[in-house]
């Protein structure tokens, strides 16, 4: 596996498909009086299901202006995909990170953010910041796995929307 920046040599690793994920529960997410907390609520078997989300038409050039990308590349071919935008508050905002289902679990998440941890250290960055949905289990677990830490949690974003009901948790990583 190789981590590589996303260059216009090989921009078109920025069309990687987006694959299915479960959907098996939902983070519900409190804040007490110090400190956030979460407990993951998990749907019966018959209520699970599968979603995928729209694929982006990402360009390098609008990349490369506000942030910039690695791929995961297995045998020339791209498996895993981040997008990081510059933010004025010396965050880097994590717009995407995906991985092909067949190379998931397997460490190229972990590998994509370190490599790029490296990057923005370089640029004076002090680290990131995402949302994910409270329904996307899977990925608010790895960011907590990997030591993100919950930030806020938006419960109004999808109000107008046919996702109502879903919220958005804010996750940080530092890098001190």
């Amino acid at each position: 596996m190789e981590i590589i920046p996303i260059t216009q040599e090989n921009e078109t690793a920025l069309f990687i498909k987006n694959e299915a994920f479960e959907l098996f529960g939902e983070m519900i997410v409190e804040r007490n009086e110090k400190n956030w907390t979460y407990h993951i609520k998990n749907f019966p078997a018959d209520q699970r299901k599968y979603q995928t989300f729209p694929d982006e038409h990402y360009q390098y050039s609008e990349i490369n202006q506000t942030g910039f990308a690695f791929g995961a590349f297995e045998g020339g071919k791209c498996v895993g995909l981040a997008i990081f935008r510059a933010q004025w508050n010396h965050y880097l905002y994590l717009d995407d990170l995906k991985v092909n289902r067949k190379f998931r679990k397997t460490g190229v998440a972990k590998q994509l953010l370190k490599t790029a941890a490296l990057t923005a250290k370089t640029a004076g960055y002090r680290g990131f910041f995402t949302i994910g949905q409270n329904n996307n289990v899977a990925a608010c677990q790895f960011y907590l796995n990997y030591g993100f830490e919950i930030g806020g949690l938006d419960t109004k974003i999808y109000q107008h929307t046919q996702q109502k009901g879903k919220q958005n948790i804010h996750f940080y990583y530092d890098f001190s």
